[in-house]
């Protein structure tokens, strides 16, 4: 297909095709930069739970190294939550200050989603609409009594690559939201899994120096 045939397809569907390029040109574009984003903070949250795995009762400096090791990732907030309760113990409430660590990282967990999710919505309207902008452009040769009503069908066929463009665009967002979304929801699962880790060995660090109080005091 020339270039002139694609400029006269756009230009019968009143333009449609132009802004269903554009969208198709975010979607990619949020579909990479999600993608490399939740690939690194998979990443990230598997080896934090194995580092945990290996310090049972890790130091406030373990911590802040762990901190500045996943720095720019969800795991950031919640290692530097733990710093602070490891530094200013808070018994009462050590397990809503994770919690709400998690809830503050949640915006940019999926972030841009709701975007990807509006063009798979959005898509095929607009070829909808492209089709039914075409179709008039169709049958309005028929006015002519010059015009051959095979004309017809070539406007209608024309017509109808709008509509493809549209599933087109559609199924590939689809595809790619579900798969994002599933990416999230793992994520999603390792900060909870580390959240409870975190509270773990804040308290055993917590009943180790108070067992070591308690030997003191009966020596």
């Amino acid at each position: 297909m020339s270039l002139h045939e694609i400029e006269h397809i756009a230009t019968a569907s009143g333009g449609i095709i132009y802004i269903m390029g554009l969208l198709l040109f975010i979607a990619l574009t949020l579909v990479i930069e999600r993608t490399i984003y939740l690939f690194r903070a998979l990443g990230a949250g598997k080896r934090l739970m194995i580092a945990l795995d290996e310090h049972h009762a890790p130091s406030v400096q373990k911590l802040k190294e762990l901190s500045l090791h996943y720095q720019g990732m969800p795991h950031e907030r919640l290692l530097q939550t733990a710093v602070m309760l490891r530094q200013e113990p808070d018994p009462a409430h050590e397990e809503a200050r994770m919690e709400e660590a998690i809830m503050r990282e949640i915006p940019h967990i999926d972030r841009f989603l709701w975007m990807l999710d509006t063009i798979v919505t959005l898509a095929p309207l607009l070829g909808l609409l492209g089709t039914i902008i075409g179709m008039f452009n169709a049958f309005s040769v028929l006015s002519d009594a010059n015009n051959a009503p095979t004309q017809v069908t070539g406007g209608v066929a024309e017509a109808l690559i709008a509509t493809a463009c549209g599933l087109f665009i559609a199924i590939l967002g689809l595809v790619a939201f579900n798969g994002l979304n599933n990416r999230v929801r793992v994520i999603m699962h390792h900060l909870e899994t580390i959240k409870v880790m975190l509270l773990n060995r804040v308290k055993s660090t917590r009943k180790d120096k108070s067992g070591i109080a308690a030997n003191t005091e009966v020596a």
